[in-house]
């Protein structure tokens, strides 16, 4: 399925929803644990991080840090579209909230700080609303 290119129709159409939960960062010498259950995974040449629930990373005694909410864009963004994480972290900047984003296949998902979440989606939303 191919996604939107149109920057002005990602924005207008991102459709900003929190998941449920608190998820943090934590990082592994070598592979993710047997058993563990993350939402995304990055390998570096430095280990692989990996973003679980926070109750998951506490049940499991891990260390972690980070703790962030989860708000994925429903809009079906295409891998090669130009200027949606731009213009989304820009937004998320004039709010002074950090953002760590990662691209699916059909959408992108963004990890803010689990404190300013609402102020999040609602900055987000309102972005979508002035490109609609």
């Amino acid at each position: 399925m191919a996604g939107e290119r149109d920057l002005r129709k990602l924005l207008a159409g991102m459709d900003p929803v929190l998941n449920p939960g608190r998820y943090v960062y934590c990082t592994f010498p070598g592979r993710v644990p047997t058993g563990l259950r993350p939402v995304v995974t990055v390998a570096e040449a430095e280990g692989v991080t990996a973003v679980v629930e926070q109750a998951e990373a506490e049940a499991l005694g891990l260390t972690y840090t980070y703790p962030a909410a989860w708000i994925t864009l429903r809009v079906t963004s295409a891998l090669d579209a130009v200027g949606l994480t731009a213009a989304v972290a820009g937004r998320l900047t004039e709010h002074g909230i950090s953002c760590n984003v990662v691209a699916g296949f059909h959408h992108d998902h963004l990890f803010v700080d689990a404190e300013h979440a609402e102020r999040a989606v609602r900055a987000l939303a309102e972005l979508a609303a002035e490109s609609a």
